[in-house]
């Protein structure tokens, strides 16, 4: 299988939006982000082949692949049909390529593997979005709870255990990627694991399953407290990444923002459900088929949304959902529980014409408003999208800069924007 990055566009781009078009059509889901990269660490655990299949075309999936390669995984990708081949037959390198691995937060969820499988591991600190402190305590403490000796230094940190062995731990916080590391590593941990307090994202839930069809035992999947046996070895596996949740949601909120009628394939329902009953009670018309869900705008009113580990709403959503609710009739409150510097993007939208005042994690959110365009920043990955959907309600253009941040969550974002019919284009900064 040839290797291909599908063309990823240049992260030096910006998005160029002109408001004023509703949405109108069908959009297809890719593999979720934030599965897609875990099940690829998934790949140090496997004495055989990983095959999967919706890997999303989006900027971090070569990333990760740059830090499995550096750890000895043999890595075939090929975006363009969203798949790819991961071997680690032999023992895996224990010390990942700091260059790569600073580049992404997704890279620390080689940890956990590579403690289970090779007795070792030594990791530069990860980067990501700077949406708020993302400590990896978690992590270690669990690690340490099963028997692993944890050296922390300046920029990196060191995980040693000559076998890990099964304990009871509980999370202070439902953390995800904690859960994932502790989860990977219990696979190969001598006895059984109690992990208590474990996040149950939807994400989650399909690493789990795919370990499990990779010969893991573990029990409690989707619930807050999973028991994994430890076993020998695990075996080679084909599998389908699950859709991408946050990825609907955007596109949901994109339909009603706009006063559009869309309908989006390949996701699941159940996954969105607080979401779903968040834009139901904004007046959002929302049909839901099998995988499907069809979204028509309605008259859009206040609602208070709070964000909350899953099932609770997801705080990836908090951004996109305050743009609509800028257009919604009445005052409306969004409480961020998750990441305290979330609401940084704030200022962007206010300088497009939002009435939005913070107090702490709370948001006050006024409106309807009519939002004008400007330049802005896309701080992170689901900021760059909130304020290229605010483009597509205001005035005049508006251009969003430091598009490479939505580049790392959205795969063909602008193209799918284009084909429900937004005016929207992605050219280079000094076009713009």
């Amino acid at each position: 299988m040839p290797e291909s990055s599908a063309n990823l566009p240049s992260p030096e781009d910006v998005f160029r939006v002109r408001g004023g078009e509703p949405l109108r059509g069908t959009v297809h889901l890719s593999g979720a982000k934030n599965s897609a990269l875990k099940l690829m660490a998934a790949s140090l655990l496997c004495e055989g082949e990983v095959d999967l299949s919706y890997i999303p075309r989006i900027g971090d999936v070569p990333v990760m692949a740059d830090v499995l390669r550096g750890l000895g995984v043999e890595v075939e990708l090929d975006l363009a049909r969203e798949h790819g081949r991961f071997r680690a037959v032999d023992e895996p390198s224990w010390h990942a390529p700091a260059d790569a691995v600073t580049r992404i937060r997704a890279s620390i969820s080689c940890l956990g593997p590579l403690v289970g499988r090779t007795g070792r591991a030594r990791l530069a600190l990860p980067g990501g979005d700077r949406i708020g402190a993302r400590s990896i305590d978690l992590h270690l403490q669990g690690l340490a709870a099963m028997g692993a000796t944890i050296i922390q230094r300046t920029e990196e940190v060191e995980v040693i255990a000559k076998e890990l062995t099964g304990a009871m731990i509980t999370l202070d916080f439902p953390s995800v990627g904690a859960t994932e590391n502790l989860v990977m590593a219990a696979t190969r941990a001598r006895g059984t694991t109690v992990l208590d307090n474990a996040a149950r994202e939807p994400e989650i839930q399909d690493l789990c399953r795919m370990l499990v069809a990779m010969g893991a035992t573990i029990e409690g999947i989707g619930s807050p407290t999973l028991e994994i046996e430890g076993v020998d070895g695990l075996g080679s596996v084909t599998w389908e990444t699950c859709p991408d949740r946050i990825e609907a949601g955007t596109y949901a909120v994109a339909a009603a923002l706009t006063g559009g009628d869309v309908v989006i394939e390949r996701v699941r329902p159940a996954d969105l459900t607080m979401p779903l009953i968040k834009l139901r009670a904004a007046g959002v018309v929302v049909d839901e088929g099998a995988d499907s869900l069809r979204v028509k705008a309605g008259d859009l009113q206040a609602v208070d949304v709070v964000t909350l580990p899953y099932p609770g709403f997801p705080t990836d959503l908090q951004p996109q959902m305050m743009v609509l609710l800028t257009r919604a009739m009445g005052t409306s409150r969004c409480t961020e529980n998750v990441f305290e510097s979330r609401f940084s993007f704030v200022a962007e939208l206010a300088r497009m014409g939002a009435d939005v005042e913070i107090d702490g994690h709370h948001a006050w959110i006024r409106g309807p408003v009519r939002m004008h365009g400007t330049t802005l920043s896309g701080l992170d990955v689901r900021a760059g999208a909130a304020g290229t959907l605010a483009g597509l309600v205001a005035d005049g253009e508006t251009i969003v800069r430091d598009v490479h941040h939505v580049d790392r969550g959205y795969a063909d974002f602008i193209p799918r924007l284009q084909s429900l019919g937004a005016d929207v284009e992605r050219v280079s900064d000094a076009d713009a």
